[in-house]
């Protein structure tokens, strides 16, 4: 059997690049693409605002705090969307195994690509190029044989990086790699972790598969794995999706019965409206809440029959609000998703119910 070759790809600072891009007079200043108003936030940030400490989800007042000079532009997602698609445009030009996990971001599985390129690394040189030539962008890539290990190296020289990882190399980078470099590893997980002496990946191989399943439950297992270069997942061209969702972030933080009710009802209808355009259900829908401190909390609610409509919806979203006190703390945002669809759980494998939590640890 073939040594798998994958391929991640990410476009460095992107919506905040196109900006740079098609108006030349941003280029080289830190700017952000969001909102400048109080209740704004960031989107995405140049890399000339990120030296600032400027990030995305970051409230425009901290980033106008760290950066003064900072501007911002408002999204265009539909420009986004159509760049992103040019770029797919360019990666099916050498194989049609590809998966996107954003706008800005994708795996390829090069394996057996359309132009018979022997090295992975050369494909990935290429489309780096074209990216930049064609669309006056900067691209990232990572090469290694698992998921795993291609999006750590597309992160390790960021920007504009290209990093391959060989299979005889790869315990000994794993081993030198921060704990919070691995996929899946939030800042909760990685403060729980120093504190069980795991700051690296050589103290991650260090532990036994018990050990890491008795105290991270089924995501252990992929620290176990991770830790010794293991990654099975495939690439998946067809992504089924898993949820629908929306959030309002309110114009004014709110403790108020009445005013959370009238908020939530308008979540569950634009949630609704978003349920019909994408003709999606599933049995559970989740609660987000945001507190005027940023601090947030999510409650959830599965029931047999699937949810669709507004009469199977507010009821539940009103009854998991019950579960929430917000009496003494303002609630600046409130979110409502539906998620685990039929089709997922009749074509259910263990490494897709894995997948849905990534990046969701904490």
């Amino acid at each position: 059997m073939d040594e798998r070759k994958i391929i991640h790809i990410d476009m460095d600072a992107f919506y905040a690049s196109v900006e740079q891009r098609d108006h030349p007079e941003l280029r080289g200043k830190p700017i952000a693409v969001g909102h400048a108003e109080q209740r704004g936030v960031v989107s995405a940030a140049s890399y000339e605002a990120r030296r600032f400490g400027v990030r995305s989800a970051m409230s425009s007042l901290k980033a106008k705090q760290l950066c003064p000079q900072l501007v911002f532009v408002p999204g265009r997602m539909s420009v986004y969307k159509e760049v992103s698609a040019q770029i797919h445009t360019i990666f099916h030009e050498y194989t049609d195994m590809i998966e996107p996990l954003s706008l800005d971001e994708a795996f390829l599985d090069v394996t057996h690509n359309k132009k018979g390129i022997s090295l992975a690394v050369d494909i990935a040189k290429e489309i780096k190029r074209r990216i930049r030539e064609e669309l006056n962008l900067v691209a990232s890539a990572g090469i290694s044989y698992n998921k795993f290990l291609a999006k750590v190296a597309s992160d390790y020289r960021k920007p504009d990086g290209l990093c391959t990882i060989h299979p005889d190399q790869a315990l000994d980078f794993i081993a030198s790699l921060p704990i919070e470099a691995f996929w899946g590893v939030g800042r909760v997980t990685a403060q729980k972790m120093h504190t069980l002496g795991i700051h690296k990946g050589k103290d991650l191989q260090q532990c036994t598969l018990e050990m890491l399943t008795r105290l991270f439950g089924k995501a252990g297992q992929i620290y176990y794995d991770f830790a010794r270069g293991i990654d099975l997942r495939p690439v998946e061209a067809e992504r089924v999706r898993k949820s629908v969702g929306c959030e309002h972030t309110l114009e004014k933080d709110i403790t108020a019965s009445s005013s959370v009710i009238i908020e939530l009802y308008h979540v569950a209808n634009e949630l609704v409206e978003r349920l019909k355009k994408n003709e999606f259900s599933g049995n559970t829908l989740t609660l987000k809440i945001k507190f005027y401190d940023f601090k947030q909390i999510t409650r959830s609610v599965t029931q047999e029959k699937e949810l669709h409509g507004m009469a199977d919806i507010l009821p539940l979203a009103k009854q998991l609000l019950k579960e929430v006190d917000y009496s003494i703390r303002p609630i600046r945002l409130i979110g409502l998703s539906i998620s685990n669809p039929k089709e997922e759980r009749e074509t259910h494998e263990v490494w897709k119910q894995l997948e849905l939590e990534f990046g969701q640890l904490d």
